[in-house]
């Protein structure tokens, strides 16, 4: 079974998708008071809107209005985190899934002394996350030439976060880790 919004769900759904998890998981984070994260809206401009009723509005056409950073941000224990949630069905994370813009927000937030990372979910490995601290995505940038990350070096460099007692992805878990190692 796994947590969301105070009840239990089946845990039949478990693999549906990173983003689904990642929401029970922060549901049960706000609930029991561990951390207040959020996932953020994408910024768009509406510009056509049908009515089929009054009560019903279907966007015909918009844009995006900026960039958008990354995809969830929030507190805990005092500290800002900010992080970019991806799946991928490789075996390996193709660099061009996440923007520039957002790797340098990324950089931005582990400077300024928060915590950012990336979560990766790899399909092709029974769905094995893991969560990559910012600076070794910075680290492997700078000294590669490849346009992806392999699989191995999540393996070395990574977190793997695992479903705590079948409840949900704790990544505050991994967090408190390498919070820790920083000491």
């Amino acid at each position: 079974m796994r947590y969301k919004k105070g009840n239990f769900i089946s845990h039949a759904n478990r693999g549906m998708s990173l983003e689904y998890d990642l929401n029970i998981t922060n549901n049960y984070y706000l609930d029991n008071n561990i951390a207040c994260i959020h996932k953020k809206p994408t910024p768009i401009q509406v510009v056509r809107v049908n009515y089929t009723s009054k009560k019903k509005a279907i966007i015909n056409e918009a844009f995006f209005k900026t960039p958008s950073t990354t995809d969830y941000n929030g507190i805990y224990n005092g500290k800002y985190i900010d992080f970019e949630a991806k799946e991928t069905n490789l075996e390996y994370f193709p660099l061009s899934n996440i923007l520039e813009h957002q790797i340098k927000h990324l950089e931005t937030i582990y400077n300024m002394g928060g915590i950012s990372f990336i979560i990766v979910r790899f399909c092709k490995h029974d769905n094995i996350t893991f969560l990559l601290e910012t600076k070794y995505i910075l680290s492997f940038i700078n000294n590669n030439s490849r346009k992806s990350i392999p699989y191995l070096y999540f393996l070395e460099n990574g977190y793997e976060i695992t479903f705590k007692n079948n409840l949900f992805l704790d990544y505050i878990e991994v967090i408190n880790k390498f919070e820790k190692e920083k000491l």
